[in-house]
């Protein structure tokens, strides 16, 4: 059964949106752009999409080599793609959350936080490194499950274009179950921020739901923390390959400092901000000084 990619498909609504709220963001209020931002966060998204063509048929073929000693045989009945819904959504919650835990795969999910603006442009802002750091592998179980490899990648695709929608604050809450089943641009918003208490939070793809079973949902706060975006230490540029590369670089000077090679392995597969002298703080850290500090205030 031949599917289509999703992205593809979606390419002309997603440069039609951000226009139309770039636009607005001129006219109206709630949507906020800046010209070279934007253009880095475009720069970004087509030098993915670039790529895409590449590593999509290693990618296959991984799928593919691994499908052949699948568990059960799934096929296309109308309840795989029930069941494909579900499943892909909890990987990629995986995929997400381990993003933001460990640092080698972090370099390459970086970028996509490094705007300080949150509109449909920043949804465009796509990895160029995440295929080398074999962040693909967390899809091999679906292959061994019995998932074809075609609903497989059609399934991760159509996540990928719901997101496009999380990115902007002209959506304000929605109603109460759906903001309690589905990711929405107010838990989105969250994810993005740098907030102490916001850090790390809100990892879902489509459903909110793995966050609340898994722990790491925040509700946003607009009246008393309004969101703030970017990363903990903002690199403030809009080069492209500097937003690509720049927490490589990091990790290579990082490597480079004497010390033993248990401290080299953390820098590497530890968490983001982790430092052997504690003088840089994880999200983790960070997080437990607001609560600690925010009991003191109580």
């Amino acid at each position: 059964m031949d599917l289509p990619y999703p992205v593809i498909l979606a390419v002309p609504i997603f440069v039609i949106t951000v226009c139309v709220e770039a636009v607005w963001s001129r006219v109206g209020s709630g949507a906020s752009y800046e010209l070279r931002d934007s253009l880095a966060s475009i720069t970004m998204g087509t030098g993915n999409f670039i790529l895409g063509f590449f590593v999509v048929f290693p990618f296959m073929y991984a799928l593919y080599w691994f499908y052949q000693y699948r568990v059960f045989e799934i096929g296309f009945e109308w309840w795989s793609f029930v069941l494909i819904f579900f499943a892909q959504d909890l990987a990629f919650y995986w995929l997400h959350r381990l993003s933001h835990e460990h640092r080698v795969w972090w370099a390459a999910h970086v970028n996509h936080h490094t705007s300080q603006h949150f509109n449909f442009s920043t949804a465009l802002r796509q990895p160029w490194t995440d295929f080398p750091c074999l962040v693909w592998i967390v899809w091999i179980p679906l292959a061994l499950i019995g998932f074809p490899p075609q609903l497989i990648l059609f399934q991760i695709g159509a996540n990928l274009v719901f997101q496009f929608w999380l990115h902007t604050e002209l959506v304000d809450t929605l109603w109460r179950p759906i903001e309690y089943i589905f990711n929405t641009p107010s838990h989105h918003r969250v994810h993005h921020a740098i907030n102490p208490r916001y850090l790390d939070r809100n990892h879902a793809g489509t459903l909110i739901i793995w966050d609340r079973m898994f722990g790491t949902f925040v509700a946003e706060n607009k009246a008393e923390d309004p969101c703030r975006y970017g990363i903990v230490k903002q690199i403030d540029t809009f080069n492209p390959l500097r937003i690509a590369f720049h927490e490589w670089a990091a990790i290579f000077r990082d490597l480079a400092k004497p010390g033993p090679i248990k401290d080299k392995l953390r820098y590497l597969f530890g968490p983001p901000g982790w430092s052997p002298d504690g003088s840089t703080k994880t999200s983790a850290q960070i997080r437990a000084d607001f609560r600690s500090e925010a009991r003191v205030d109580a």
